[in-house]
């Protein structure tokens, strides 16, 4: 009983903040401007098909940048002594510690025509080169933006790895690589699996990073949803509809991903 009334708030603050917006968003779906029970707005987000796939195409990427940068990161880290370990997590978790938006805005005064990066290749006789308003720096954005929830994740794995059983492994004749793939990597999965997770969920559904690297010319799912809700294109129905979508194609993401991290949790170590 008293357990129960420990978690009180936290049910509230769920109903609240949680429960009542998400029925909220499946109201608006189903209804017209005029309160009226409707599937149109749902059929309609399928003439936005392009922009989905678009999002999760980028999102996708990104998620893959950060896993092959952030996986050997997580690792080098793991393996440095107790001290070096502090320094070098807290260096990756400095720039979250600024502002989203000011992050952003830094890498608009970076990638401009004029900006820090093609003044300095002008000293070179190069450029200047188109760095923003491309897809390309929609998904650096990202890649900056995310990265921390890549290695972070994977790295609290690797950190708790028993070196006595990789020392198991080369006593059975394992080299380095089959050390690495048949013990460190199957071991290490529940953490990519957040990190991937972590990733590419807030990455394809971002709408600042593509407003501001994209320049409007990459629209997004984010992008879409935010010109329903506040932009010219005025229409909260479809503006949930598309929400809906979203939040259903994530959770089938996420529900694979899981099928993948309980299988690796049952397979165990193979040496």
């Amino acid at each position: 009983m008293k357990s129960k009334a420990i978690a009180a708030p936290y049910v509230v603050w769920m109903a609240i903040f949680t429960v009542v917006p998400l029925a909220l968003v499946l109201v608006f779906a189903f209804t017209d401007r005029s309160g009226n029970f409707t599937l149109e707005n749902i059929a309609n987000v399928s003439r936005y098909s392009g922009v989905f796939l678009s999002s999760i195409w980028l999102g996708a990427l990104a998620t893959i940048i950060c896993l092959l940068l952030g996986y050997p990161m997580a690792y080098i880290i793991s393996r440095k002594a107790g001290g070096r370990q502090s320094v070098m997590v807290m260096l990756m978790m400095l720039p979250m510690w600024m502002n989203f938006l000011l992050r952003t805005y830094a890498w608009m005064t970076l990638l401009e025509n004029n900006g820090l990066i093609n003044n300095f290749l002008g000293l070179f006789g190069i450029g200047p080169l188109e760095l923003i308003n491309t897809q390309g720096a929609v998904v650096l954005g990202m890649v900056y933006n995310f990265f921390p929830y890549m290695v972070l994740p994977i790295y609290s794995v690797l950190t708790k790895l028993d070196g006595r059983v990789m020392e198991a492994a080369q006593d059975l004749g394992a080299n380095r690589i089959q050390v690495f793939g048949r013990v460190i990597l199957p071991l290490s999965m529940p953490g990519i699996i957040s990190g991937i997770t972590m990733v590419f969920v807030p990455a394809v559904s971002t709408f600042i990073i593509s407003k501001m690297l994209g320049g409007g010319a990459n629209l997004l799912i984010g992008d879409l949803i935010d010109m329903q809700f506040l932009g010219s294109a005025y229409n909260p129905n479809l503006g949930s509809a598309i929400s809906l979508v979203l939040m259903v194609l994530i959770l089938i993401c996420m529900g694979i991903m899981n099928q993948f991290d309980d299988g690796e949790e049952e397979g165990g170590i193979i040496v």
